[in-house]
């Protein structure tokens, strides 16, 4: 959500902003927006004026009544009384006004970095660099489900009976893997200096309009019924929302945290659920990072975060680009975003296993997060970026590791996780 203030002032700016985000649909609620700001000044500059005056005319009754003058005791407090109803409507008005526009103001786009490419959608991302050799084997590597099949660790039959498409059984040692991994995560993280965090897997409503869109809310979350709970679509919902309403001493920033949680996804949209696949499912574990900083600071931040995301899956040996998100691929709170692909020797192509945003204020304008410094208070800058999304880390992991006899090599990284393991075989293979 955008300060007031700047769309007054930079009315034109914001315009553009939204045209080079191809929505030109919502153009007109900038103008309403400051419409409607002009009108909710007047009432409360009226508003202040008539308790002034109530101020002044219940002072001179108190006067009057000393002095007997009666009737014009009676005729003030007519007044008073006049005055308080007017009050009321003004109070009224104002407060349906200030509705509408914060309504307006939570759909008008964040204003975007400069640094971002301009594009209509995803097929206009921009790579940027590419980490390890995109290479090909010279033998057929099978699908991603048939791998973890031909090691007794995918069950997404019995799944669909219990839960439905979109949801798996992990089990054996590819279970054991996709824990491996979320487990390195959290302990890479830490070693980066990031504090640990297990937070709440449900948030309130009012954490969900500040930390996204409404259109993203309503495409991914899954509301619980007859509660004021939905479940999270990833852990940056409840970490951001932990410091909502809160004054955080500028000393204290910044305030960098890795967070576990399994993530619940209703994945409604053009890309649909994966029938045999883990890429697109319901239900996934992610270890993710957040900071709260200073809004001068967030780009050092940014870019530190992306790199940490390369450097922990070139840590596996796994080969990974980023790519820069286009105007219209980029979702209306963030500033700048890129996401970290991984390569698919079977597919020979890229897949997005996380993404690194920043987002400047607005989150913390929506839930009201400020740091407390010499000159005030002011809105803090958030970001968030994906360490790793499981199972699809687990996809190229199987996938770059796959070996012509069936089996799969375990990271070396991974292996103090696995208990020693070094290498994943089909039964006959044992």
């Amino acid at each position: 959500m955008l300060d007031i203030k700047f769309i007054r002032e930079n009315k034109e700016l914001v315009k553009e902003n939204i045209r080079n985000k191809f929505q030109d649909e919502k153009l007109p609620l900038v103008d309403e927006v400051i419409d409607l700001d002009i009108k909710i000044r007047e009432l409360k500059q009226k508003g202040d004026t008539l308790r002034q005056d109530r101020n002044t005319i219940s002072n001179e009754i108190g006067i009057l009544v000393k002095e007997k003058k009666l009737e014009k005791v009676e005729e003030n407090k007519k007044k008073v009384s006049e005055i308080n109803k007017t009050l009321i409507d003004i109070e009224k008005d104002e407060e349906e006004l200030s509705k509408k526009l914060r309504d307006n103001m939570l759909v008008i786009p964040q204003m975007m970095d400069k640094t971002v490419p301009i594009g209509k959608d995803d097929s206009e991302n921009v790579e940027v660099e590419r980490f390890g050799e995109a290479f090909v084997r010279d033998y057929e590597i099978p699908y991603h489900a048939d791998i973890c099949e031909s090691l007794s660790g995918l069950d997404k039959e019995s799944a669909g009976r219990t839960s439905g498409n979109g949801f798996y059984y992990l089990v054996g040692d590819i279970a054991r893997l996709h824990e491996a991994t979320i487990a390195y995560a959290r302990d890479f993280m830490i070693s980066k200096g990031f504090t640990y965090c297990i937070p709440p897997f449900m948030i309130h409503s009012d954490v969900v309009t500040g930390v996204m869109s409404f259109p993203e809310m309503e495409a991914m979350m899954y509301k619980i019924e007859n509660e004021d709970l939905y479940l999270i679509g990833t852990s940056e919902h409840s970490m951001i929302g932990k410091f909502q309403g809160q004054i955080i001493d500028e000393k204290s920033l910044p305030i960098a945290m890795t967070s576990y949680s399994p993530c619940f996804r209703k994945e409604v949209g053009a890309h649909g659920i994966e029938e045999r696949g883990l890429y697109r499912v319901h239900q996934f574990e992610k270890q993710e990072m957040i900071v709260l900083c200073k809004k001068e600071d967030a780009m050092t931040w940014y870019n530190k975060m992306w790199s940490y995301t390369v450097e922990f899956f070139r840590s596996m040996d796994l080969s990974v680009r980023t790519l820069e998100c286009c105007s219209g691929d980029l979702a209306d709170l963030k500033v700048k975003s890129c996401d970290v692909e991984a390569w698919s020797p079977r597919q020979q192509k890229y897949f997005e296993v996380g993404s690194c945003s920043t987002l400047g204020d607005a989150q913390a304008r929506r839930l009201g997060i400020r740091m407390k410094t010499e000159k005030g208070n002011e809105y803090v800058a958030t970001l968030n970026n994906t360490v790793i999304a499981s199972p699809r880390s687990l996809i190229a992991i199987l996938e770059q590791n796959y070996q012509k006899d069936g089996s799969v090599k375990i990271p070396k990284v991974l292996q103090p996780y696995m208990g020693g393991l070094e290498v994943i075989k089909p039964k006959d293979n044992k």
